[in-house]
C-alpha cells in the first residue's frame, strides 16, 4: 500500500476548532498551580510558582514575592495556605494558540468574592499558567454561551459586535482613567478611582501626578468569552505610574517597607511608583440596550519604584 502525498492527513492544532483542553487536565492545573502559589507564598520565594505564572500575574506575583523576601528573609510569617473549592471551568473551543480556560471557584480568602483565574498556554508542550487573576463579587459572574457539548466560545480580540473591541479595551481604559468619558460604567475601578486621585493630585506640600498605558502583546493579550446575551467577559491588563513629587521644602512622606524594598535610588525629592494591574470587564453587544463596560474586578500590584 503506497500513500500519496494527498493521501496524508496532518492535524494542526493552531487550524483545527478544538476545546483547549480536556476538564480532567483543566483540574490538574488548577491543583498544581494552588500548590505552588501556596509553596512561593510560605517561602517568600518566587522561583517556586515561575512556572505556572505568566502576563499580568506573574509580574505582580513575583514583585509582591521579592518585597516580602527582602523584609522577610526566613519567608512569610502571615502565611496562610490558599484553598479553592466549588470550581467551575469553563473551556473554549477555539482554533490556534493561546489555548485556554477560566476557573470560577470559591476561596478562603478574599471574603465572598469568587476568585477568577484564567490559564493559558502557547503550545502543546508548554505547561498552563495563570495569566489573570480578578476577585468578583459573587452573583456578578456572567452566563457563558456553550455549545450541546459544555465548550464555552472564545471571542477573537478584533471582534467588532461588541460595544468595545477587547483589543482596544486597554487602551479604552487607560484613555478613560485620563479623561474620562461614557465608555465605560460608574463604580469602584472607573468614577470613584478616577475621583480618588483627583482628590490626592495635590495636598499640602505634594503634587502627584499618574499616567496610564495599555498592556496588550502576548502575554498581556486581552481574552475574552462569549456570554449568552451576545456579549462578553473580557480580561485585560494596564500598567500605572504614580509620581509623587515634594514642593521645595519638603519631603516625600516614608512609603513602607514593601515599597522601599522595591525602589531603586534614593528618594529625595520624588518617587515613582509603576504598578500593573489586570481587570475583567463585561463588554455589552453592540447596538443593544447599555452600552456601556462595567469593570467587575481589578487586582493590581506595584512592580517597582524609583527615588530621586
Amino acid at each position: 500500500m503506497s500513500l500519496t502525498a494527498s493521501g496524508c492527513v496532518v492535524v494542526h492544532g493552531e487550524r483545527e476548532i478544538l476545546p483547549s483542553t480536556t476538564r480532567g487536565e483543566a483540574a490538574k492545573a488548577l491543583q498544581e498551580f494552588t500548590t505552588a502559589y501556596n509553596e512561593a507564598d510560605k517561602a517568600y520565594d518566587g522561583s517556586l510558582d515561575a512556572d505556572h505564572t505568566t502576563g499580568a500575574l506573574a509580574d505582580i506575583d513575583s514583585a509582591r514575592l521579592k518585597a516580602g523576601k527582602a523584609n522577610n528573609p526566613g519567608g512569610n510569617p502571615n502565611h496562610t495556605p490558599l484553598k479553592l473549592t466549588d470550581a467551575k471551568f469553563t473551556i473554549p473551543k477555539k482554533a490556534g494558540w493561546p489555548r485556554w480556560f477560566l476557573v470560577d471557584a470559591a476561596g478562603n480568602k478574599g471574603g465572598t468574592a469568587r476568585w477568577l483565574l484564567v490559564f493559558t498556554r502557547s503550545g502543546l508542550d508548554d505547561p498552563f499558567q495563570v495569566a489573570y487573576l480578578t476577585l468578583v463579587a459573587p452573583g456578578k459572574v456572567p452566563e457563558f454561551k456553550k455549545d450541546a457539548d459544555g465548550w464555552a466560545e472564545s471571542v477573537p480580540a478584533n471582534e467588532t459586535g461588541l460595544a468595545a473591541g477587547p483589543k482596544t479595551l486597554s487602551q479604552d481604559y487607560s484613555t478613560y482613567l485620563k479623561s474620562g468619558g461614557d465608555t465605560f460604567a460608574d463604580g469602584s475601578h472607573t468614577s470613584q478611582w478616577r475621583a480618588l486621585r483627583e482628590k490626592n493630585a495635590k495636598k499640602p506640600g505634594m503634587a502627584t501626578q499618574y499616567i496610564d498605558e495599555p498592556l496588550t502583546n502576548g502575554d498581556y493579550a486581552p481574552l475574552a468569552l462569549r456570554t449568552t446575551d451576545g456579549g462578553a467577559l473580557v480580561f485585560f491588563t494596564t500598567r500605572h505610574y504614580e509620581k509623587q513629587t515634594a514642593y521645595a521644602g519638603t519631603s516625600v512622606p516614608a512609603p513602607n517597607k514593601d515599597v522601599l524594598a522595591l525602589t531603586t535610588g534614593e528618594i529625595k525629592q520624588s518617587l515613582t511608583m509603576e504598578f500593573v494591574s489586570n481587570e475583567v470587564a463585561l463588554d455589552p453587544p453592540k447596538g443593544g440596550g447599555d452600552q456601556q463596560v462595567t469593570i467587575l474586578g481589578r487586582i493590581q500590584g506595584m512592580t517597582s519604584a524609583k527615588g530621586s
